[in-house]
């Protein structure tokens, strides 16, 4: 790591999310939602629903900077069958005056960590082709792009599509086709 690296983590800290950081969870969610770049979804969400992910067991980090959280990522149930529980869909949302600061990539390291420790062998997501910034820290932290939904979903009356990108965590090659010639 560098020395400016190294100066530029000193600065803030990963630490799991607790009940207290919804309110904040919330507001650089509310964030995403208006810049249109990151979500489907239009309607803002309050402390409250926040509280909810913490019920229904998603895995949520933040980044705290200065007593404040600037980020955060979580990941939740992919699929209900008993077969996937060990496959989780995440997000990643960085305050917009944060941005570029290398929050984001924090927060996802940390959440890739605590995947792990829960025993989960993937993270997917989906995302919007033009989040240039997004694919390009997911590609660096091991993640492929895999393909594309055509007109997954309207956003303000648009069709948008979306890549799909996946990770997998702490795999036997063998159980993946790797050592069978499979592209990994």
């Amino acid at each position: 790591m560098s020395a400016a690296a190294a100066e530029q983590q000193a600065k803030f800290r990963t630490r799991p999310a607790r009940r207290e950081d919804a309110a904040a969870i919330a507001r650089i969610y509310n964030e995403g939602i208006e810049d249109r770049v990151a979500t489907f979804e239009t309607e803002p969400r309050t402390e409250a629903d926040v509280l909810g992910w913490f019920e229904r067991g998603y895995t949520i980090v933040v980044i705290e900077a200065e007593a404040r959280v600037r980020a955060y990522a979580a990941a939740f149930s992919y699929q209900a069958r008993s077969c996937y529980s060990g496959v989780r869909e995440f997000s990643v949302y960085v305050g917009r005056a944060d941005r570029g600061r290398g929050y984001g990539r924090a927060a996802l390291e940390a959440l890739i960590e605590a995947a792990r420790q829960r025993g989960d062998w993937k993270l997917l997501s989906r995302l919007f082709p033009e989040n240039a910034a997004s694919r390009k820290l997911l590609s660096a932290l091991g993640f492929r792009e895999i393909g594309s939904y055509e007109r997954h979903a309207k956003l303000d009356g648009k069709w948008r599509d979306v890549i799909i990108v996946e990770k997998l965590i702490d795999t036997d090659p063998a159980e993946t086709g790797a050592e069978r010639g499979g592209k990994r």
